[in-house]
Formats: structure tokens, sequence, C-alpha cells
């Protein structure tokens, strides 16, 4: 069924970064002054997820690699993922050590890394500084998920890193902000913004023809001869740019339609196990999801799951009020109000967890109505998995009194 299955997964680069030429060519004039040993602009990059942002940036900064190096010019591109390293401390020991992983490496002398806890973020700053001194040239910064950094620590890493160049002589860093989030700005310093944002660049979402194109470009590599179906790619595609024109949800579709096909010991990959693949990954992102949950939302999600054991496509509000109390009593939570169970179902629907609708009663008000889009036993399943949901909890909560009330 498969030539190369990792041709399929996001991490792959291709040499070839289709309906993208636009943005790398972009990408590449900014940092172009590097190659003269001159300080490129900073950049600020901003699109949904799969828009292929990440992909772009590494292969420019691949090729300004290769670039300086044929020149003899002295260029490091250092890439960092914010939703994993988004502490200041950390931001700066990882350049650091990724610094000084790239000097090591070229004058084969032992590594001096720094930890990544335990300093005064002082003293990692004072040692980031000496070691870009000491390394020189142009320093390019990628930090990915930017957003995430500058939620959860504030902008004081950003603001740092900006005033770097100020203070050396030797070496010259510029920076690339890349966001799915175009609020994120609104957390910024305005000496912040100014500085960080000399450039910016939006990538638009791909439309079902592009994705089409991107897919047939891995389909190529990826897959035996002949084992597609005509209307598989099409069929991903479509499904994809509903998606936002995600290139790595039509990706997904189109490696897990494979793998579906080549479980069944199936000759071909068909529609069919597109479909499959898109309710698979639905019901796989909805776990996760659903794990991750704090534990008075699981509560009031385990008390619409007791309704929907009751027969009851369509719950209202105050059922899932009436419930909750009770399974908050026997899980030993704070009760809490209508209006924050409101709130939390309202989060809920955002997440896509639940489907909900306001509807009008005429002179007794408004209501929300709420239902599942799929089956319940992965939610069950993996609420159960939560300690404070146990089986002999669980078991006193008293459902036939809740099916006499809603019969």
């Amino acid at each position: 069924m498969f030539k190369n299955r990792e041709v399929l997964r996001h991490s792959y680069r291709p040499l070839i970064l289709p309906h993208r030429r636009p943005q790398i060519d972009s990408i590449a004039s900014i940092l172009a002054p590097a190659i003269r040993n001159e300080t490129p602009s900073n950049i600020l990059i901003y699109g949904k997820t799969g828009t292929g942002k990440t992909a772009s940036v590494k292969y420019v900064g691949a090729e300004l690699e290769n670039a300086c190096h044929e020149m003899g010019k002295a260029c490091n591109v250092i890439h960092l993922n914010c939703e994993l390293i988004d502490t200041q401390y950390r931001v700066l020991a990882q350049i650091a050590n990724e610094l000084d992983d790239i000097e090591s490496k070229s004058s084969d002398r032992p590594r001096s890394s720094i930890p990544m806890t335990g300093w005064p973020t002082d003293q990692v700053y004072s040692e980031l500084k000496s070691m870009v001194e000491a390394i020189g040239g142009v320093n390019v910064i990628v930090l990915d998920e930017i957003d995430k950094l500058v939620k959860k620590s504030g902008d004081e890493t950003l603001y740092n890193l900006t005033r770097f160049n100020s203070e050396l002589k030797n070496a010259k860093i510029s920076m690339i902000g890349i966001s799915n989030d175009l609020r994120f700005t609104n957390f910024l310093d305005p000496r912040v913004l100014s500085s960080l944002s000399e450039e910016e660049l939006v990538f638009p979402p791909y439309n079902a023809p592009q994705l089409c194109d991107i897919l047939k470009q891995r389909a190529d590599v990826a897959f035996a001869d002949g084992i597609l179906d005509d209307g598989v790619i099409p069929l991903c595609a479509a499904l994809a740019a509903q998606e936002h024109g995600d290139a790595r949800r039509a990706l997904d579709l189109l490696r897990i339609s494979g793998e579906l096909a080549e479980r069944e010991d199936a000759p071909r990959v068909t529609e069919k196990h597109v479909k499959n693949a898109q309710q698979k990954i639905e019901t796989d992102s909805l776990i996760v999801c659903v794990s991750s949950l704090p534990t008075q939302s699981k509560a009031v999600l385990y008390s619409m799951l007791i309704l929907s054991e009751m027969n009851k496509q369509v719950f209202t509000t105050g059922e899932v009020a009436q419930v909750y109390r009770d399974v908050a009593q026997v899980l030993d939570l704070d009760v809490l109000t209508h209006r924050r169970i409101t709130d939390l179902i309202s989060e809920l629907t955002m997440l896509g967890v639940i489907n909900s609708r306001v509807v009008s009663r005429g002179r007794y008000g408004r209501t929300k109505e709420m239902w599942f889009g799929t089956g319940t036993a992965g939610i069950k399943k993996t609420l159960t998995q939560d300690e404070r949901f146990d089986e002999e909890r669980l078991n006193q909560i008293d459902t036939a009194r809740f099916r006499s009330i809603f019969r």
C-alpha cells in the first residue's frame, strides 16, 4: 500500500512547496541582507494552522544557511517551538544550547550547555549574549507559536531579544515570529510590537484545488502505483478546504485513509476509507479534548451522558443542571451556579464536544438545547479514566430517579 508513509507526516519537508512561492520569495528577500552580513528585518508571520508557515520558514532558513556557508559567511537559523518552550528562561537557554551545539560541531570543542532550570535568568541572558558575540555573524531566531509564549509569560522575552542588537558588536540577531492568532499582538507593549513587526506576512488558507496539488505531490511518493481511487485526493482536499484550508488535515486524511485500507487488506484506497478516516480523526481529537477538560467541565459533560443514556436525544440546560447537582455531590465537587453551568456548556459547544442551539419557548422565555453529534462511547471511556470518576462513586448516582423525573 505504502512506498514511504513518512512523506504524509507533518514533519516531512518537501523540496518544493506548492502554492507558496510568493510567501517564500518574500521571506527570502527580507532575510537576504544576512548574506552580506547585515541585519535582516524582524518578521511577524500570521496564518491559520496548516497554511505552510513553518514549512516555508524552514525551507528559506535552510537555503539561507547553505548560501552563507558557500560564501564563507556565518549564519545560523534557530527554530524554537514556543508551545513546548514557553518561559523566558527556557527560550534563552534553548537558543544558547542550540548555538553551542552548532559551534561545537564546527569547531570540535566540547559542549558547555546551560541547564533548562536552576540559573538566574540574568545569568542565562548574559551567557547567551557572550556566546552570540563570540560566534559572530547573523543569527536568525524563529519563534514558532509565538502567541503561546506571550500569553504564558508576557512580552519580556521578546523585549530582551529585540534589544540584543544594541548590545552586540560582532554579531547580529534577527527574529521571526510565527502565529496562528492574529490578535496576540494586543498583548504586546507598543515598543516591542514596533521592533518585532518590522515586516508582516499573512499566509492565506489553501483552497481545494491547491490542496489537491499538495496531496498529489505527496501521494506520488507515498503510495504504490494505482492504489488510490480517482476520487480519493479530491475528497480529502474538499474536506480539508472546509476546515479553513488546512494542509495538515488533508495529509492526515490521506494517510489515515491508506492505513485503514491497509488494515482491511483492501486492494485500493476508496472514498469510503476517506469518510471513515474523517470520522476517526474527529473521534480521536474529541477524546484528546475531553481528557484535558477541567473536572467541573467533565462533571457537566458526564451529566449530559446520563441524560443521553436515558434515550434523551436532546436535553436542556435545566435538565443538565438538575443531574449535575447529584454528580457534583457524588464527586465531592463544589456545586456551581446555574449561570456557571451555562458558561461551561457554552465552552463545550465551542470545543465541538456537543452541539447546541437556543430555542424560544414563547412566554416561558428561551432555553438552550444540546445533543451529542457523534457516538458517546469514546467520551464516556475517556471520562472514566479520570480517577475522580471511578465506578464506585458513579454507581451512587440515582439514575432511576432521573428516569422518573424526565420520562
